[in-house]
């Protein structure tokens, strides 16, 4: 077996999927910011300034704590919280600098109904193939290349103020779905013992146990704790909470 098949082998027994972070549309997001605040510090900043480094560390913390959490999922939820928030303090911390920058050098700030913020912001909103093409080294503005190229120093700090706007917004969504699936279904650990569990059960499971109705696997003999029905037996399947399949005893 070549390591590419005993990669893919073992991603399939995973109990929980990890990476795809280049399809998030906050990595993607946060890549464009990352680029646009190298240019921005190369061409607007005085290279010896401890600002330029303090930016551009603070746009690629952003970037790579979103793909560090992705590749943290299927051993820990908690570590890829933790790391999506660093990402989210990162770009918050980005952001005051741009800000810093438009206020100490007298520069515009645009307002939320600015027609150029509008249309920094109405670029957001269509589909990613819109986004600057990853396998192209010269394309990395794609279609922010108008501000972002711009030699205005206030026009690209602003658009990149909509962008971390906008990656702070996914980001903002990303924790609470985050939080609500590690409420909902508990960490690594809890789901490895869930499952370690289930396996000894269907092993033991007898052999005129029902199918589940959900997902078609031998059922279990289970006892509601709680409820109406407490203590009575229902069939039921110990991988839950990955199915929540059950069937009534037959009398």
């Amino acid at each position: 077996m070549s390591r590419e098949e005993a990669e893919s082998s073992c991603v399939g027994r995973r109990l929980r999927p990890s990476g795809g972070y280049r399809n998030l549309r906050s990595f993607q997001v946060a890549t464009l910011i990352y680029d646009a605040t190298a240019s921005f510090c190369a061409r607007f900043l005085d290279k010896r300034s401890r600002t330029v480094d303090q930016m551009v560390q603070a746009a690629r913390s952003g970037r790579q704590n979103i793909a560090e959490g992705s590749r943290a999922s299927a051993a820990s939820s908690q570590t890829e919280l933790r790391l999506v928030n660093v990402a989210r303090a990162s770009l918050d911390e980005l952001l005051l600098d741009y800000e810093d920058f438009l206020r100490q050098r007298g520069l515009r700030a645009w307002t939320k109904d600015d027609p150029e913020a509008q249309a920094v912001r109405e670029l957001g909103r269509k589909d990613r193939t819109d986004r600057p093409d990853p396998s192209d080294p010269t394309d990395l503005f794609g279609p922010y290349a108008p501000w972002l190229a711009s030699n205005n120093p206030e026009s690209v700090a602003n658009a990149l103020i909509c962008l971390i706007h906008q990656a702070n917004y996914l980001l903002n969504r990303q924790i609470a779905s985050l939080e609500q699936a590690f409420i909902e279904d508990g960490g690594y650990t809890e789901r490895l013992a869930a499952a370690r569990v289930a396996h000894r059960a269907e092993r033991a499971t007898p052999v005129d146990a029902p199918a589940c109705p959900r997902c078609g696997a031998p059922m279990s003999l289970r006892t509601a704790r709680k409820g109406v029905a407490a203590g009575a037996q229902f069939w039921g399947r110990s991988a839950y909470p990955e199915c929540k399949g059950t069937r009534p005893v037959a009398p």
